[in-house]
């Protein structure tokens, strides 16, 4: 288990001759260890303050998304302040990224929402994304080349740290890395906060989309042994994306799949056996969103969750990831619990 918890005001960015070297060397474990160890970008948190601090009270709104990208800032914005969370969890978010507009889309986000920002890097990106992204950026280049996962709250956040929930490598010498070529490891994005006198852990999680639901536990028991190391005695709330791609579309008719969701997905024992809940944070409506440009297409599955343990939940909702034109800006709507 490899858990980071320096934090700095900014990012450094990668150093232009290792991203060279890392695009000619032999497509290797050795050689994507060998980098992400001199990658200071990988081995840090960017944290920075909110503005104006507020204090939680009792009741607290939390929100989780996957953004991809987040390539639409202003619309972005738009929707999680009209959602009203207190902390939002955020995966995929990009950091000088052609596909993005190479822009800082956590630090832009944060300052239009004006509430601070935890944010550690899951990949050092080597292309310009996708195959899509490839095709409509094909003659761009990324500034930085950063991807990751980010907690936003417009409380003070403690103590954040960045948790790897796999080896890593796969996107650089394994299948993947054929089509999208990064550095790093799928991630866990953890904070604590005081809500009114009561210790609360967060936890932003993106586990492999690439993979079976026995990987996925594997990551799951890397995420809830990190956990256990740091939660003393605090609530927990832990949302993000999970890639249930194992468990049966949303609208099957009989919606046994929800009840029934750990006979598909190992990981919902798990959490059942570490003592978090999931029934009552979660509704059963599918969180997988078709983009503009058809993509994906259905049926649709409910890959994105929150487990909650020591907090009561008050309501849970799905919203969807859409404008005011009603196009969707990413291909997961946003999921909410109120505790």
């Amino acid at each position: 288990m490899r858990i980071i918890d320096r934090t700095v005001s900014v990012l450094p960015e990668p150093a232009p001759h290792l991203l060279a070297q890392a695009r000619r060397v032999t497509a290797s474990r050795a050689e994507h260890d060998r980098l992400a160890a001199a990658l200071a970008c990988l081995q840090a948190i960017e944290l920075v303050p909110p503005p104006r601090p507020q204090p939680l009270g009792t009741r607290v709104r939390i929100a989780a998304w996957n953004a991809e990208r987040c390539k639409y800032l202003p619309e972005s914005a738009a929707l999680l302040d009209g959602i009203g969370a207190d902390i939002v969890l955020l995966t995929e978010l990009d950091i000088g990224m052609a596909r993005s507009g190479n822009r800082h889309t956590v630090r832009e986000l944060a300052r239009t929402m004006g509430v601070g920002y935890a944010f550690g890097v899951e990949y050092v990106e080597l292309g310009l994304g996708d195959d899509r992204e490839k095709a409509w950026h094909a003659n761009e280049s990324n500034a930085v080349g950063l991807h990751g996962n980010a907690i936003l709250s417009k409380a003070p956040l403690d103590r954040p740290a960045v948790v790897r929930l796999d080896d890593g490598a796969r996107w650089f010498a394994g299948e993947q890395s054929t089509n999208e070529r990064r550095i790093g490891a799928r991630m866990a994005m953890i904070a604590s906060l005081d809500a009114a006198g009561t210790p609360l852990l967060v936890a932003a999680v993106h586990l492999e989309s690439s993979t079976d639901a026995a990987d996925r536990a594997a990551q799951v028991a890397v995420l809830l042994q990190a956990i256990e190391r740091r939660a003393d005695g605090h609530a927990v709330i832990i949302g993000g994306d999970f890639n249930t791609s194992a468990l049966p579309p949303a609208e099957t008719d009989d919606g046994a799949w929800f009840e029934d969701a750990a006979s598909h997905e190992v990981m919902f024992a798990q959490f059942s056996e570490a003592g978090y809940d999931w029934h009552a944070a979660n509704t059963r409506s599918a969180t997988e969103r078709m983009r503009p440009d058809g993509t994906p297409q259905p049926p649709y599955r409910k890959i994105d969750w929150f487990f909650t343990r020591g907090a009561a939940v008050r309501r849970a909702v799905t919203v969807p990831a859409i404008d005011t034109t009603g196009s969707a800006m990413s291909d997961h709507d946003v999921i909410i619990v109120d505790i």
